[in-house]
Protein backbone atom coordinates (compact mmCIF):
# COMPACT_ATOMS: atom_id res chain seq x y z
CA UNK A 1 0.00 0.00 0.00
CA UNK A 2 1.26 3.47 -0.85
CA UNK A 3 1.30 6.23 1.43
CA UNK A 4 -2.22 4.82 3.20
CA UNK A 5 -2.54 2.49 6.57
CA UNK A 6 -4.29 -0.55 5.33
CA UNK A 7 -6.81 -1.28 7.22
CA UNK A 8 -6.82 -4.33 9.94
CA UNK A 9 -9.46 -6.05 8.54
CA UNK A 10 -7.55 -6.49 5.46
CA UNK A 11 -4.95 -8.36 7.52
CA UNK A 12 -3.44 -11.51 5.99
CA UNK A 13 -4.38 -10.80 2.74
CA UNK A 14 -1.81 -10.51 -0.47
CA UNK A 15 -1.88 -7.89 -3.08
CA UNK A 16 -3.66 -9.92 -5.39
CA UNK A 17 -6.06 -10.95 -2.96
CA UNK A 18 -7.01 -7.69 -1.61
CA UNK A 19 -7.29 -6.13 -5.21
CA UNK A 20 -9.36 -9.18 -5.97
CA UNK A 21 -11.34 -8.12 -2.77
CA UNK A 22 -11.82 -4.66 -3.71
CA UNK A 23 -13.25 -5.70 -7.23
CA UNK A 24 -15.67 -8.05 -5.55
CA UNK A 25 -16.64 -5.21 -2.45
CA UNK A 26 -17.40 -3.43 -5.69
CA UNK A 27 -19.00 -5.35 -7.61
CA UNK A 28 -21.28 -6.75 -4.40
CA UNK A 29 -22.61 -3.33 -4.06
CA UNK A 30 -23.45 -2.24 -7.39
CA UNK A 31 -25.62 -5.54 -7.58
CA UNK A 32 -27.17 -4.63 -4.02
CA UNK A 33 -28.28 -1.60 -5.25
CA UNK A 34 -29.31 -3.32 -8.74
CA UNK A 35 -31.26 -5.66 -7.52
CA UNK A 36 -33.36 -4.27 -4.52
CA UNK A 37 -34.23 -1.18 -6.69
CA UNK A 38 -35.97 -4.31 -8.80
CA UNK A 39 -38.27 -4.73 -5.67
CA UNK A 40 -39.49 -1.09 -5.91
CA UNK A 41 -40.09 -1.92 -9.37
CA UNK A 42 -42.55 -4.73 -8.83
CA UNK A 43 -43.94 -2.46 -5.62
CA UNK A 44 -43.89 1.24 -6.21
CA UNK A 45 -46.20 0.11 -9.67
CA UNK A 46 -49.29 0.20 -7.96
CA UNK A 47 -49.24 3.68 -7.09
CA UNK A 48 -49.83 4.34 -11.05
CA UNK A 49 -52.00 2.03 -11.57
CA UNK A 50 -54.52 2.78 -8.78
CA UNK A 51 -56.81 5.49 -10.86
CA UNK A 52 -56.72 3.26 -13.22
CA UNK A 53 -58.11 0.28 -11.60
CA UNK A 54 -60.54 2.41 -9.90
CA UNK A 55 -61.81 3.53 -13.52
CA UNK A 56 -61.87 0.31 -15.71
CA UNK A 57 -61.84 -2.05 -12.68
CA UNK A 58 -64.61 -0.61 -10.38
CA UNK A 59 -62.41 -1.03 -7.25
CA UNK A 60 -63.15 1.75 -4.66
CA UNK A 61 -60.54 3.82 -3.03
CA UNK A 62 -61.65 1.97 0.07
CA UNK A 63 -60.42 -1.99 -1.37
CA UNK A 64 -57.64 0.24 -2.42
CA UNK A 65 -56.76 1.33 0.48
CA UNK A 66 -56.82 -2.10 2.14
CA UNK A 67 -54.47 -3.32 -0.40
CA UNK A 68 -51.92 -0.80 0.81
CA UNK A 69 -52.31 -1.77 4.76
CA UNK A 70 -52.07 -5.22 4.55
CA UNK A 71 -49.78 -5.14 1.81
CA UNK A 72 -47.21 -2.69 4.20
CA UNK A 73 -48.27 -5.22 7.58
CA UNK A 74 -47.50 -7.85 5.54
CA UNK A 75 -44.42 -6.99 4.29
CA UNK A 76 -43.10 -6.38 7.59
CA UNK A 77 -43.82 -9.37 9.62
CA UNK A 78 -41.77 -10.81 6.16
CA UNK A 79 -39.02 -8.76 6.45
CA UNK A 80 -38.80 -10.27 10.27
CA UNK A 81 -39.50 -13.79 9.35
CA UNK A 82 -37.22 -13.87 6.70
CA UNK A 83 -34.79 -12.04 8.60
CA UNK A 84 -34.45 -14.99 10.59
CA UNK A 85 -34.00 -17.68 7.56
CA UNK A 86 -32.09 -15.23 5.94
CA UNK A 87 -28.80 -15.23 8.27
CA UNK A 88 -29.06 -18.81 7.74
CA UNK A 89 -29.15 -18.76 3.86
CA UNK A 90 -27.21 -18.22 1.01
CA UNK A 91 -27.87 -14.53 0.35
CA UNK A 92 -27.42 -15.07 -3.66
CA UNK A 93 -30.12 -17.47 -3.40
CA UNK A 94 -32.50 -15.50 -1.16
CA UNK A 95 -32.06 -12.13 -3.00
CA UNK A 96 -33.03 -14.38 -6.36
CA UNK A 97 -35.63 -16.22 -4.77
CA UNK A 98 -37.58 -12.99 -3.38
CA UNK A 99 -36.86 -11.21 -6.94
CA UNK A 100 -38.93 -13.74 -9.31
CA UNK A 101 -41.59 -14.75 -6.76
CA UNK A 102 -42.16 -10.66 -6.93
CA UNK A 103 -41.96 -10.93 -10.47
CA UNK A 104 -44.36 -13.88 -10.65
CA UNK A 105 -47.21 -12.40 -8.13
CA UNK A 106 -46.72 -8.79 -10.42
CA UNK A 107 -47.78 -10.76 -14.07
CA UNK A 108 -50.79 -13.14 -11.92
CA UNK A 109 -51.49 -9.32 -10.56
CA UNK A 110 -51.78 -7.88 -13.89
CA UNK A 111 -53.47 -11.05 -15.63
CA UNK A 112 -56.49 -11.23 -12.72
CA UNK A 113 -60.18 -9.55 -12.70
CA UNK A 114 -61.45 -10.40 -9.46
CA UNK A 115 -60.92 -8.28 -6.66
CA UNK A 116 -60.24 -10.93 -3.97
CA UNK A 117 -57.27 -12.48 -6.76
CA UNK A 118 -55.91 -9.18 -6.90
CA UNK A 119 -56.16 -8.73 -3.30
CA UNK A 120 -54.42 -11.86 -2.63
CA UNK A 121 -51.48 -11.77 -4.99
CA UNK A 122 -50.67 -8.06 -3.69
CA UNK A 123 -50.53 -9.22 -0.49
CA UNK A 124 -48.40 -12.19 -1.58
CA UNK A 125 -46.21 -9.72 -3.22
CA UNK A 126 -45.97 -8.22 0.09
CA UNK A 127 -44.71 -11.23 1.80
CA UNK A 128 -41.84 -12.03 -1.03
CA UNK A 129 -41.00 -8.20 -1.12
CA UNK A 130 -39.58 -8.77 2.64
CA UNK A 131 -37.04 -10.99 0.81
CA UNK A 132 -35.14 -8.75 -0.33
CA UNK A 133 -33.42 -6.56 2.90
CA UNK A 134 -31.93 -9.27 4.32
CA UNK A 135 -29.93 -11.05 1.77
CA UNK A 136 -28.51 -7.03 1.19
CA UNK A 137 -27.67 -6.25 4.73
CA UNK A 138 -25.84 -10.41 5.06
CA UNK A 139 -23.78 -9.28 2.05
CA UNK A 140 -23.03 -5.98 2.83
CA UNK A 141 -21.85 -6.89 6.64
CA UNK A 142 -19.58 -9.97 4.57
CA UNK A 143 -17.81 -7.57 2.28
CA UNK A 144 -17.30 -4.44 3.66
CA UNK A 145 -15.70 -3.63 7.16
CA UNK A 146 -17.52 -2.21 9.65
CA UNK A 147 -15.61 0.98 9.41
CA UNK A 148 -16.96 2.37 5.99
CA UNK A 149 -20.12 0.00 6.49
CA UNK A 150 -22.25 3.31 7.29
CA UNK A 151 -20.93 4.60 4.25
CA UNK A 152 -21.43 2.25 2.16
CA UNK A 153 -24.74 0.84 3.07
CA UNK A 154 -26.17 4.56 2.92
CA UNK A 155 -24.69 4.81 -1.03
CA UNK A 156 -27.02 1.09 -1.06
CA UNK A 157 -30.18 2.60 0.09
CA UNK A 158 -30.12 4.93 -2.47
CA UNK A 159 -31.63 1.91 -4.22
CA UNK A 160 -35.30 2.26 -2.26
CA UNK A 161 -35.37 6.03 -4.07
CA UNK A 162 -33.67 4.66 -7.77
CA UNK A 163 -36.37 1.99 -7.71
CA UNK A 164 -39.59 4.18 -6.82
CA UNK A 165 -38.38 7.23 -8.42
CA UNK A 166 -37.60 4.80 -11.69
CA UNK A 167 -40.65 2.44 -11.56
CA UNK A 168 -43.24 5.93 -11.48
CA UNK A 169 -41.84 6.97 -14.17
CA UNK A 170 -41.38 4.18 -16.39
CA UNK A 171 -45.20 3.19 -15.42
CA UNK A 172 -46.33 6.65 -15.98
CA UNK A 173 -45.33 6.54 -19.35
CA UNK A 174 -46.56 2.89 -19.87
CA UNK A 175 -50.02 4.10 -19.26
CA UNK A 176 -49.78 6.96 -21.46
CA UNK A 177 -49.87 4.49 -24.38
CA UNK A 178 -52.50 3.91 -26.50
CA UNK A 179 -52.53 -0.08 -25.76
CA UNK A 180 -56.19 0.01 -27.51
CA UNK A 181 -54.85 0.58 -30.94
CA UNK A 182 -52.49 -3.27 -30.47
CA UNK A 183 -55.12 -4.93 -29.09
CA UNK A 184 -59.00 -5.55 -29.41
CA UNK A 185 -61.24 -3.66 -26.93
CA UNK A 186 -62.69 -6.95 -25.12
CA UNK A 187 -58.94 -8.00 -24.64
CA UNK A 188 -57.92 -7.09 -21.15
CA UNK A 189 -54.35 -6.53 -22.47
CA UNK A 190 -56.09 -3.26 -23.72
CA UNK A 191 -56.47 -2.32 -20.27
CA UNK A 192 -53.66 0.43 -19.53
CA UNK A 193 -53.04 -0.92 -15.77
CA UNK A 194 -52.59 -4.25 -16.15
CA UNK A 195 -48.68 -3.30 -18.00
CA UNK A 196 -47.87 -1.44 -14.64
CA UNK A 197 -47.60 -4.96 -13.85
CA UNK A 198 -46.68 -7.12 -16.88
CA UNK A 199 -43.63 -5.36 -17.82
CA UNK A 200 -41.96 -4.47 -14.72
CA UNK A 201 -42.30 -8.07 -13.86
CA UNK A 202 -40.45 -9.29 -16.93
CA UNK A 203 -37.78 -6.62 -16.07
CA UNK A 204 -37.74 -7.85 -13.16
CA UNK A 205 -37.25 -11.69 -13.75
CA UNK A 206 -34.54 -10.29 -16.47
CA UNK A 207 -32.23 -8.89 -13.72
CA UNK A 208 -33.15 -11.60 -11.13
CA UNK A 209 -31.15 -13.41 -13.55
CA UNK A 210 -28.36 -10.43 -13.71
CA UNK A 211 -27.93 -10.78 -9.77
CA UNK A 212 -27.49 -14.89 -10.00
CA UNK A 213 -24.78 -14.37 -12.05
CA UNK A 214 -22.84 -11.45 -10.47
CA UNK A 215 -23.72 -12.52 -7.14
CA UNK A 216 -21.69 -14.63 -3.91
CA UNK A 217 -22.52 -14.75 -0.84
CA UNK A 218 -19.53 -14.30 0.74
CA UNK A 219 -15.48 -13.73 0.01
CA UNK A 220 -14.94 -17.78 1.12
CA UNK A 221 -17.34 -18.23 -1.80
CA UNK A 222 -14.61 -16.98 -4.23
CA UNK A 223 -11.79 -18.10 -2.47
CA UNK A 224 -11.05 -15.19 -0.94
CA UNK A 225 -10.67 -14.59 3.00
CA UNK A 226 -12.98 -13.22 5.42
CA UNK A 227 -12.68 -9.69 6.74
CA UNK A 228 -10.70 -9.96 9.96
CA UNK A 229 -12.07 -8.32 13.38
CA UNK A 230 -15.53 -9.03 12.31
CA UNK A 231 -15.59 -12.60 13.74
CA UNK A 232 -17.21 -13.04 17.45
CA UNK A 233 -15.23 -14.35 20.18
CA UNK A 234 -13.19 -15.94 17.05
CA UNK A 235 -15.34 -17.84 15.41
CA UNK A 236 -15.40 -17.81 11.57
CA UNK A 237 -18.60 -19.49 10.94
CA UNK A 238 -22.39 -19.29 12.05
CA UNK A 239 -22.79 -20.84 14.56
CA UNK A 240 -25.63 -24.16 13.79
CA UNK A 241 -28.81 -25.27 15.24
CA UNK A 242 -29.25 -24.87 18.80
CA UNK A 243 -26.12 -22.50 19.57
CA UNK A 244 -27.36 -20.00 16.10
CA UNK A 245 -30.67 -19.90 18.01
CA UNK A 246 -28.92 -19.08 21.16
CA UNK A 247 -26.31 -17.01 19.19
CA UNK A 248 -29.83 -14.96 18.43
CA UNK A 249 -30.84 -14.49 21.53
CA UNK A 250 -28.15 -13.28 22.97
CA UNK A 251 -27.35 -10.72 19.85
CA UNK A 252 -31.14 -10.09 18.71
CA UNK A 253 -33.60 -11.17 20.98
CA UNK A 254 -32.01 -10.34 24.33
CA UNK A 255 -30.16 -7.33 23.37
CA UNK A 256 -31.64 -3.91 24.45
CA UNK A 257 -29.72 -1.68 21.92
CA UNK A 258 -31.85 -3.78 18.75
CA UNK A 259 -34.83 -3.12 20.97
CA UNK A 260 -34.24 0.56 21.20
CA UNK A 261 -33.34 0.69 17.68
CA UNK A 262 -36.96 -0.64 16.44
CA UNK A 263 -38.52 1.39 19.23
CA UNK A 264 -36.87 4.43 17.17
CA UNK A 265 -37.51 2.81 13.87
CA UNK A 266 -40.90 3.13 14.68
CA UNK A 267 -41.06 6.72 14.62
CA UNK A 268 -39.30 7.25 11.86
CA UNK A 269 -41.13 5.75 9.72
CA UNK A 270 -44.20 7.54 10.93
CA UNK A 271 -42.50 10.89 9.84
CA UNK A 272 -41.92 9.76 6.41
CA UNK A 273 -44.53 7.76 5.36
CA UNK A 274 -46.90 11.05 6.80
CA UNK A 275 -45.09 13.05 4.73
CA UNK A 276 -45.20 10.36 1.43
CA UNK A 277 -48.72 8.88 2.11
CA UNK A 278 -50.39 12.62 3.37
CA UNK A 279 -47.96 15.41 1.60
CA UNK A 280 -50.14 15.95 -1.64
CA UNK A 281 -53.70 16.42 0.64
CA UNK A 282 -51.68 18.32 3.51
CA UNK A 283 -49.76 20.56 1.15
CA UNK A 284 -52.97 21.08 -1.04
CA UNK A 285 -55.41 21.55 2.22
CA UNK A 286 -53.41 22.74 4.93
CA UNK A 287 -50.67 25.55 2.29
CA UNK A 288 -53.03 26.08 -0.56
CA UNK A 289 -50.70 24.75 -3.08
CA UNK A 290 -51.98 22.84 -6.60
CA UNK A 291 -51.53 19.36 -6.60
CA UNK A 292 -49.10 19.51 -9.61
CA UNK A 293 -46.76 21.67 -7.27
CA UNK A 294 -47.84 19.78 -4.41
CA UNK A 295 -46.53 16.25 -6.46
CA UNK A 296 -43.30 17.78 -6.94
CA UNK A 297 -42.89 19.15 -3.68
CA UNK A 298 -43.74 15.41 -2.39
CA UNK A 299 -40.70 14.01 -5.33
CA UNK A 300 -38.50 16.72 -4.38
CA UNK A 301 -38.26 15.16 -0.45
CA UNK A 302 -37.29 12.08 -1.29
CA UNK A 303 -34.62 13.52 -4.17
CA UNK A 304 -33.38 15.51 -0.76
CA UNK A 305 -33.46 12.11 1.17
CA UNK A 306 -30.95 10.76 -0.93
CA UNK A 307 -28.77 13.14 -0.53
CA UNK A 308 -29.41 13.15 3.22
CA UNK A 309 -28.78 9.19 3.94
CA UNK A 310 -25.58 9.73 1.82
CA UNK A 311 -24.21 12.42 4.39
CA UNK A 312 -25.49 10.87 6.89
CA UNK A 313 -23.35 7.54 6.40
CA UNK A 314 -20.61 9.87 5.47
CA UNK A 315 -20.46 11.85 8.16
CA UNK A 316 -21.10 8.56 10.42
CA UNK A 317 -17.81 6.89 9.52
CA UNK A 318 -15.93 10.59 9.27
CA UNK A 319 -16.42 12.31 12.24
CA UNK A 320 -18.47 9.69 14.76
CA UNK A 321 -16.22 6.52 14.40
CA UNK A 322 -18.93 4.64 13.56
CA UNK A 323 -22.11 5.26 16.18
CA UNK A 324 -24.68 5.30 13.71
CA UNK A 325 -27.20 5.96 16.44
CA UNK A 326 -25.61 9.20 17.38
CA UNK A 327 -26.11 10.66 13.99
CA UNK A 328 -29.77 9.63 14.19
CA UNK A 329 -29.84 11.76 17.31
CA UNK A 330 -29.06 14.64 15.42
CA UNK A 331 -30.66 13.65 12.33
CA UNK A 332 -34.34 12.79 14.02
CA UNK A 333 -33.50 16.68 15.69
CA UNK A 334 -33.47 18.55 12.30
CA UNK A 335 -36.08 16.72 11.54
CA UNK A 336 -37.77 18.29 14.30
CA UNK A 337 -36.64 21.76 13.56
CA UNK A 338 -38.57 22.11 9.89
CA UNK A 339 -41.11 19.87 10.30
CA UNK A 340 -42.40 22.98 13.32
CA UNK A 341 -41.10 25.51 10.67
CA UNK A 342 -43.11 24.16 7.92
CA UNK A 343 -46.24 24.18 10.31
CA UNK A 344 -45.60 27.31 11.17
CA UNK A 345 -45.24 28.86 7.40
CA UNK A 346 -48.60 31.09 6.12
CA UNK A 347 -50.82 29.32 3.61
CA UNK A 348 -49.58 32.24 1.34
CA UNK A 349 -46.07 31.53 1.91
CA UNK A 350 -43.91 31.07 -1.41
CA UNK A 351 -43.28 27.70 -3.20
CA UNK A 352 -39.91 27.84 -2.80
CA UNK A 353 -39.90 28.61 1.16
CA UNK A 354 -42.20 25.43 1.44
CA UNK A 355 -39.98 23.46 -0.89
CA UNK A 356 -37.14 24.82 1.05
CA UNK A 357 -38.58 23.48 4.42
CA UNK A 358 -39.80 19.84 2.99
CA UNK A 359 -36.63 19.14 1.76
CA UNK A 360 -34.99 20.26 4.54
CA UNK A 361 -36.88 17.98 6.63
CA UNK A 362 -36.71 15.27 4.32
CA UNK A 363 -33.20 15.51 4.25
CA UNK A 364 -32.87 14.92 7.99
CA UNK A 365 -35.63 12.13 8.15
CA UNK A 366 -33.76 9.57 5.94
CA UNK A 367 -30.57 9.86 7.54
CA UNK A 368 -31.77 7.36 10.00
CA UNK A 369 -34.39 5.58 7.39
CA UNK A 370 -30.60 4.24 6.27
CA UNK A 371 -28.61 3.97 9.27
CA UNK A 372 -30.91 1.89 11.79
CA UNK A 373 -30.19 -1.28 9.82
CA UNK A 374 -26.66 -0.22 9.64
CA UNK A 375 -26.90 -0.16 13.27
CA UNK A 376 -28.77 -3.41 13.97
CA UNK A 377 -26.06 -4.99 11.78
CA UNK A 378 -23.34 -3.90 13.63
CA UNK A 379 -24.69 -4.14 17.15
CA UNK A 380 -25.89 -7.58 16.22
CA UNK A 381 -22.85 -8.86 14.00
CA UNK A 382 -22.33 -10.02 10.27
CA UNK A 383 -24.17 -13.29 11.57
CA UNK A 384 -27.69 -11.69 13.16
CA UNK A 385 -27.72 -8.71 10.76
CA UNK A 386 -30.60 -9.93 9.04
CA UNK A 387 -32.40 -10.97 12.12
CA UNK A 388 -31.62 -7.82 13.64
CA UNK A 389 -33.23 -5.45 10.33
CA UNK A 390 -35.94 -7.71 10.29
CA UNK A 391 -36.47 -6.94 13.95
CA UNK A 392 -36.40 -3.35 13.38
CA UNK A 393 -37.90 -3.14 10.00
CA UNK A 394 -41.39 -5.36 11.81
CA UNK A 395 -41.31 -1.93 13.97
CA UNK A 396 -40.99 0.24 11.10
CA UNK A 397 -43.90 -0.96 8.53
CA UNK A 398 -46.20 -1.50 12.04
CA UNK A 399 -45.79 2.34 11.94
CA UNK A 400 -48.37 2.20 8.91
CA UNK A 401 -50.83 1.75 11.28
CA UNK A 402 -49.98 5.66 12.61
CA UNK A 403 -48.92 7.36 9.44
CA UNK A 404 -52.30 5.99 7.48
CA UNK A 405 -55.01 5.19 9.42
CA UNK A 406 -54.60 7.66 12.35
CA UNK A 407 -53.29 10.28 11.11
CA UNK A 408 -55.93 10.35 8.61
CA UNK A 409 -58.09 10.26 11.43
CA UNK A 410 -57.20 13.04 13.03
CA UNK A 411 -56.89 15.29 10.14
CA UNK A 412 -60.52 14.37 9.45
CA UNK A 413 -61.88 14.96 13.10
CA UNK A 414 -59.29 17.71 14.56
CA UNK A 415 -57.63 19.40 11.06
CA UNK A 416 -54.42 19.75 9.94
CA UNK A 417 -52.62 21.61 12.72
CA UNK A 418 -53.30 18.49 15.16
CA UNK A 419 -51.90 16.56 12.55
CA UNK A 420 -48.73 18.54 12.04
CA UNK A 421 -48.71 18.00 16.21
CA UNK A 422 -48.70 14.41 15.70
CA UNK A 423 -45.93 14.48 12.89
CA UNK A 424 -43.65 16.89 15.14
CA UNK A 425 -44.19 14.87 18.28
CA UNK A 426 -42.97 11.03 16.52
CA UNK A 427 -40.22 13.27 15.56
CA UNK A 428 -39.24 14.38 19.19
CA UNK A 429 -39.95 10.83 20.60
CA UNK A 430 -37.69 9.59 17.73
CA UNK A 431 -34.70 11.31 18.79
CA UNK A 432 -35.41 10.60 22.38
CA UNK A 433 -35.01 6.72 21.80
CA UNK A 434 -32.04 7.41 19.99
CA UNK A 435 -30.37 8.87 22.87
CA UNK A 436 -31.03 6.11 25.19
CA UNK A 437 -28.14 4.23 23.49
CA UNK A 438 -26.24 7.28 22.65
CA UNK A 439 -23.31 5.58 25.07
CA UNK A 440 -23.22 2.42 22.76
CA UNK A 441 -20.25 1.49 21.64
CA UNK A 442 -20.41 1.81 17.52
CA UNK A 443 -20.34 -2.79 16.85
CA UNK A 444 -21.24 -5.75 18.84
CA UNK A 445 -17.40 -7.01 17.45
CA UNK A 446 -15.42 -6.43 20.37
CA UNK A 447 -17.34 -7.52 23.94
CA UNK A 448 -14.95 -5.78 26.09
CA UNK A 449 -16.16 -2.15 27.59
CA UNK A 450 -15.44 1.02 25.76
CA UNK A 451 -14.68 4.18 27.72
CA UNK A 452 -14.94 7.44 25.51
Amino acid sequence: MTGKTQNPAYAGMSTEELKRFKYWELRTIAMCIFGYALFYFVRKNLSIAMPYLNEEMGISKSDLGLFLTLHGLIYGLSKFFNGIWGDRSNARYFLVTGLVFCGICNLLFGFSSSVLALGIFWVLNGWFQGMGVPPCTRLMTHWIVPERLATKMSVWNTSHSIGAGLAIIFCGYVVSLNWGAWFDASSMLSQHWRWCFLLPATIALLGAAVVWAFVRDTPSSVGLPELEGTEVRKEKKAAKGAEHRAFLMKHVFKNPLIWILGFANFFVYVVRFSVLDWGPSLLSQSKGVSMEHAGWLVAMFEIAGIVGMLVAGWATDRWLKGRAHRTCVFCMAGAAIFVFLFWQLPGDAPVWLLFTTLCAAGFCIYGPQALIGIAAANQATKNAAATANGLTGLFGYASTVVSGVGLGYVAQHYGWNWAYVGILGMAVVGMLGFLLMWGARADGYDAEPEHD
